[in-house]
């Protein structure tokens, strides 16, 4: 199949999305979990999430454009500068891909989807408890991108906390010991079954 741009923007529109969404393969699914100035939680799932830097730590996600649709997580983050990111096991995915519904403001969805919430150290945002992997994060920065009006969302780690079990000598985490999933699309869920290291590579002497 060939799609040409003409094509591409004259498709239906479900059908766009999902194809434009899975093109680009296999993302990282995580919760973002956010409070809001008046204590209100929000819990929303993300395929968007990107590494920036080890040092500083920087993890980045994509926000669709705000101005018209309110993205509570984004109103949140803004308020509070705290946030977490927060793996999805396998056992849980159907509650954390729920948290895409479109809920009011003042409804958490910790609790509509009865994910429980956990507080660590007195951070400022909400972890999910059953994550192996959670991030407590701190926002750095935004970046509009005017072409479509999405928005880049920087923030440093500022906390870490991973099942023991999952992490290696070297740093390294065994994400598929946790079954954590991956997203293709908007709504197809993979769970990886092996990691296959190919260790840090130096040129070739020639």
């Amino acid at each position: 199949m060939h799609f040409d741009e003409e094509q591409i923007e004259n498709l239906n529109k479900i059908y766009r999305i999902n194809l434009i969404n899975s093109c680009s393969g296999y993302k990282a699914a995580n919760l973002i979990g956010t409070v809001s100035d008046k204590g209100d939680k929000n819990l929303a799932i993300f395929s968007s999430i990107v590494h920036l830097g080890s040092n500083p730590p920087l993890l980045g996600f994509f926000l669709r454009p705000t101005e018209i649709v309110p993205r509570h997580t984004y109103l949140n983050i803004k308020e509070n500068s705290y946030y977490t990111i927060n793996s999805v096991q396998e056992k849980f995915a159907d509650k954390a891909h729920h948290t895409s519904a479109k809920y009011d403001r003042n409804i958490s969805e910790f609790n509509v989807t009865e994910i429980e919430s956990e507080n660590i150290n007195n951070f400022p945002a909400p972890f999910v408890k059953a994550s192996s992997i959670k991030i407590g994060m701190k926002f750095v920065e935004e970046i509009k991108i005017n072409y479509n009006k999405s928005r880049l969302i920087v923030g440093k780690i500022v906390q870490l906390n991973i099942d023991e079990n999952l992490l290696t000598e070297d740093g390294f985490i065994n994400l598929n010991d946790a079954k954590i999933a991956t997203i293709s699309g908007c709504d197809g869920y993979s769970f990886p079954d092996e990691n296959i290291r190919k260790g840090y590579q130096k040129p070739k002497n020639i």
